[in-house]
């Protein structure tokens, strides 16, 4: 991928992203509980839905960011190293829903960010990559611009506020009754998987 191009693309995903945490309005909380909620508001990128998570997990950023990576899905490679922050990935997540959400793939274009305050943020989007055609087996998914911000909270060094955005088309013919409570179910389970792996990985 011709690196100018990635990373112009990368950064206007980030300045997005950022928007969307730093915008309050117009948000509806569909599932709250365990210290996490999760919120919607429709897309503006495609026919779907916006969701946002927040919650606080009991470590530094730096800690949390170690785990976020590898959670939910049943494999991640890079497809290409851009640079140390700018990368293309594959993610493969494996059914969900009682199997009527078959195993889906992602390709995207990652962005990595460090703010002056020690927040650190993944911004994704996805790209088409030659060495990764769609897969037998799987449904080739779509992220629109999506991420999440591991922050420092004053006065706490050993805990993180992380909050999570995603607006993904799944693809397939799925009805949107599934698509709706997948999301929200899935991102408060994320939270409860990754308060796990930081435990066992650091305590």
């Amino acid at each position: 991928m011709d690196p100018a191009v990635a990373a112009q693309m990368s950064e206007a995903v980030a300045e997005k992203v950022l928007r969307y945490r730093r915008d309050e309005s117009g948000w509806k909380i569909c599932r709250e509980g365990n210290g996490v909620s999760v919120s919607w508001r429709p897309s503006m990128e495609f026919p779907g839905n916006l969701y946002r998570g927040e919650g606080i997990v009991n470590s530094t950023p730096e800690k949390v960011w170690g785990c976020i990576k590898p959670l939910n899905v049943s494999s991640f490679e890079i497809i290409e190293s851009i640079t140390d922050m700018l990368c293309v990935s594959r993610t493969a997540t494996p059914s969900a829903a009682m199997k009527l959400i078959s195993p889906r793939d992602f390709v995207d274009l990652v962005l990595v960010k460090k703010y002056e305050d020690g927040t650190l943020s993944s911004n994704a989007v996805n790209v088409e990559h030659p060495l990764c055609p769609p897969k037998p087996g799987y449904v080739r998914g779509f992220n629109h611009p999506c991420g999440c911000f591991c922050e420092p909270l004053p006065g706490e060094p050993n805990k993180t506020k992380l909050v999570t955005f995603f607006q993904t088309d799944l693809s397939g013919y799925l009805p949107q009754s599934v698509v709706d409570s997948f999301f929200p179910r899935s991102m408060a389970g994320f939270y409860t998987n990754l308060e796990k792996a930081v435990k066992r990985l650091y305590d």
